[in-house]
């Protein structure tokens, strides 16, 4: 297993459940976080939902497939999905490479203030370093 310091952007929010959010206005992009990556191993198959779907804080919204299991992906957000990342759906591995460029959908947010209840860089590095001496 890969013990470097993984750096968690400032910009980004986190999730307990390994998300990562960018809220720029009533945009917000998201993704799964480096730590995420790392625990789940080389990444096989990323399941996303349609542009169109409405998807609610806190409820799964797809799934991340690697050699060793499958996960849920969780919104750290309610909206309405943009877009989604199609590359990840022809190349998974682009997570495993860069979990925090390789986004997987964007978000026009019902209420920003949601977001108010996530992590900060500092905070979430913290998480996690609790979470593996677990």
């Amino acid at each position: 297993m890969n013990e470097k310091m993984a750096s968690y952007p400032k910009e980004l929010k986190y999730t307990r459940q390994h998300e990562w959010l960018k809220l720029e206005g009533k945009t917000a992009t998201v993704g799964i976080t480096d730590f995420a990556q790392n625990a789940l191993g080389d990444i096989v198959f990323v399941e996303l939902p349609k542009i169109g779907t409405e998807i609610q804080k806190d409820k799964p919204f797809g799934t991340v497939e690697s050699v060793k299991s499958v996960s849920e992906i969780y919104a750290p957000i309610s909206g309405k999905i943009t877009a989604v990342n199609g590359e990840l759906i022809a190349a998974p591995e682009k997570v495993n490479q860069d979990a925090h460029a390789a986004w997987m959908i964007r978000v026009d947010v019902k209420d920003s203030a949601e977001a108010n209840g996530l992590l900060s860089a500092e905070a979430y590095e913290k998480f996690v370093a609790e979470e593996k001496e677990h």
